[in-house]
């Protein structure tokens, strides 16, 4: 699991997914970094310590760097999930599991407008997102050498060929 450590936000969601995945009895290899030149060290470490997955928190500095991500899963034949499909999947990365952004913003913007409208902000109430969207990149999948069953892309919302 690769995170943003300077990020408290992030940290709480590495933690909240590596506790998850401990219950399944997953061995989880924490990787987390603070800048752009700690990629280096993560990709050595996983030199070391070959992981069968990789699971990307996403935030601006894993975002930035994800290029580096594709390049690195890929060439080494290692499936890769990324909480976002945009701008994840959608630029090469092999497949992400989170919610839909288009929801949550068309959700945010209702309540901006009822804040506008004359809403207090403390009034309103905490939403989740309801829709979570598989997506998967099949030419990243046949780029890389990954096989995906038939029956996992039956469940993905989407498919990029």
């Amino acid at each position: 699991m690769l995170w943003n450590r300077n990020d408290l936000g992030m940290s709480m969601r590495y933690e909240a997914s590596a506790d998850a995945a401990r219950s399944l009895g997953v061995t989880v290899q924490p990787l987390g970094v603070r800048e752009s030149d700690d990629f280096n060290g993560v990709f050595e470490a996983m030199d070391r310590d070959p992981p069968d997955a990789i699971f990307m928190v996403a935030d601006v500095l894993t975002t930035l760097n994800r290029k580096r991500m594709f390049d690195y899963a890929g060439a080494h034949h290692i499936p890769a999930l990324y909480e976002y499909d945009v701008p994840n999947v959608h630029d090469g990365g092999l497949m992400s599991y989170g919610p839909d952004l288009n929801e949550s913003m068309e959700r945010a913007a209702g309540l901006t407008a009822r804040i506008f409208g004359g809403a207090r902000p403390a009034d309103l109430p905490f939403e989740e997102p309801t829709h979570y969207k598989l997506v998967v990149n099949l030419k990243t999948a046949k780029a890389t050498g990954i096989e995906l069953p038939v029956n996992f892309l039956a469940l993905a919302n989407e498919v990029i060929e």
